[in-house]
């Protein structure tokens, strides 16, 4: 038996996207957006309303989106509840530091070790923002012996819109494009 839940947003997991801009003047600035995604193999997309950062993004045409973690909940939930339209020393209070970009006009949120730094393509529906990922960007403490990304020493999380949690991201389950190949 199943239960129906009409139209949601329960699609799991789904990523907490930290997305950093600079404003006119130089500072940085971040939230916390959960709905949006990867849409192709150099694209992303989130849903955002109004806020500093949309102003800043429409501004700089450039942001980064870097992967909330586990050791970062509280940091990561504080830049989405609180605005920088009221609070200018957000970034300061959630004792987030930043580097420029090499690659974009946008801040580097240096305490989240994976970050996608974008370059605006468009806004759809005034509130679609589709960027480029021109770098992606991750601290060596989350790479293994080859470089690569090792999810055993990055702990992201997940947005649970049903019941309004934050999750780890479990353990390796299968290998992509070969498990598959058993049947």
């Amino acid at each position: 038996m199943r239960k129906n839940f009409g139209s949601k947003t329960y699609l799991y997991p789904q990523p907490v996207m930290i997305i950093a801009t600079y404003d006119e003047n130089g500072k940085a600035n971040a939230m916390n957006a959960a709905w949006g995604g990867i849409v192709g193999s150099d694209e992303i997309i989130f849903d955002l309303g109004s806020h500093k950062t949309t102003d800043n993004i429409i501004k700089t045409k450039a942001f980064t989106v870097a992967v909330g973690d586990v050791e970062h909940v509280v940091e990561c939930d504080y830049v989405g509840v609180v605005s920088a339209n009221k609070e200018p020393d957000k970034m300061e209070k959630a004792g987030f530091t930043t580097t420029k970009s090499d690659f974009v006009n946008a801040p580097v949120i240096n305490e989240l070790p994976l970050s996608l730094e974008c370059e605006l393509i468009k806004v759809i529906d005034d509130s679609k923002f589709l960027g480029r990922i021109v770098n992606v960007s991750a601290d060596e403490k989350i790479l293994d012996a080859d470089g690569k990304i090792d999810l055993t020493k990055f702990a992201p999380i997940t947005y649970d819109p049903a019941n309004f949690g934050y999750y780890r991201l479990g353990e390796k389950v299968g290998q992509a494009f070969s498990d598959g190949k058993k049947i």
